[in-house]
């Protein structure tokens, strides 16, 4: 098969491209699509990915924001009635134009990128907004947000990112991925991270809206107590009343005391 040309990685895109055709095949390991699964490639780059997975038979859609790499990425896989690709920003992109009506998929998505480091946490809040149509998310990122994304009570680790990821998905740490698997290689270390969206929530009568409301303002001083950083939302009665210090910080509460706490506001 042809590949595309040899496009020289874009800075302003955050491009590094993937040739390390062991991680590769790793992660297509770990995906394992299935024929006539419906899969979404953010980012496809060059196609080093995007040829492994078409192998395997599933419908795949391309989503690559660089005009330049669009040829090369058609004239070796266009041929594919499997694949198709939209020229256009992730961030934006409408992924219900991608939804597949093959029964096999039974009408939602699995998304897979190496996703610019520059944009990964917003889109990652973006998709995750839209879980309901995501069967689950393999991405590979800079290695401190997955850390951030697996992460337990306690660390600096712990945060916004981590306990909304948690609170919508089953979030597992995968595998690193060096640098040198990378061209240009990149400054950080890179892994895999598999994000899985609850098919039932663990946590039905919690609204989404409202422990991101509590979670934003109890980190948003991570040094200060719940007691300054919740003024205003709850006060320091109903605090102890749940069984929670007001003097402790923000990272050393777990997702169900956050979430405690979001139930008990009523706003």
């Amino acid at each position: 098969m042809n590949r595309p040309s040899s496009h020289r990685a874009r800075k302003r895109f955050g491009q590094n491209f993937l040739i390390d055709t062991a991680v590769i095949d790793r992660i297509v390991a770990v995906v394992n699509p299935a024929k006539d699964e419906h899969l979404v490639e953010i980012g496809p780059g060059k196609g080093a990915l995007t040829e492994a997975l078409l192998s395997s038979g599933c419908h795949l859609d391309v989503i690559e924001l660089d005009r330049d790499l669009v040829p090369g990425l058609l004239a070796a896989f266009s041929v594919n009635a499997r694949f198709t690709l939209h020229q256009g920003d992730a961030l934006t992109f409408d992924y219900a134009r991608a939804l597949p009506d093959a029964a096999e998929s039974h009408g939602r998505l699995r998304i897979v990128g190496n996703l610019p480091y520059n944009i990964s946490t917003p889109l990652i809040f973006r998709l995750l907004e839209q879980s309901d149509a995501i069967v689950d998310m393999h991405f590979m990122l800079q290695k401190e947000v997955v850390e951030r994304l697996a992460a337990s009570p306690g660390g600096g680790t712990w945060g916004r990112l981590g306990i909304m990821a948690q609170f919508l998905c089953k979030v597992e740490q995968l595998f690193d991925v060096p640098p040198s698997a990378f061209r240009p290689i990149p400054r950080v270390n890179s892994a895999i991270v598999r994000l899985t969206p609850w098919g039932e929530s663990p946590w039905p009568k919690c609204e989404q809206a409202q422990l991101h409301r509590v979670v934003k303002n109890a980190f948003a001083q991570r040094r200060k107590t719940l007691r300054n950083n919740l003024k205003g939302l709850i006060d320091t009665g109903a605090l102890e009343e749940l069984g929670i210090d007001p003097g402790a910080r923000a990272e050393t509460l777990n997702l169900t005391q956050f979430i405690d706490i979001a139930k008990a506001i009523h706003v």
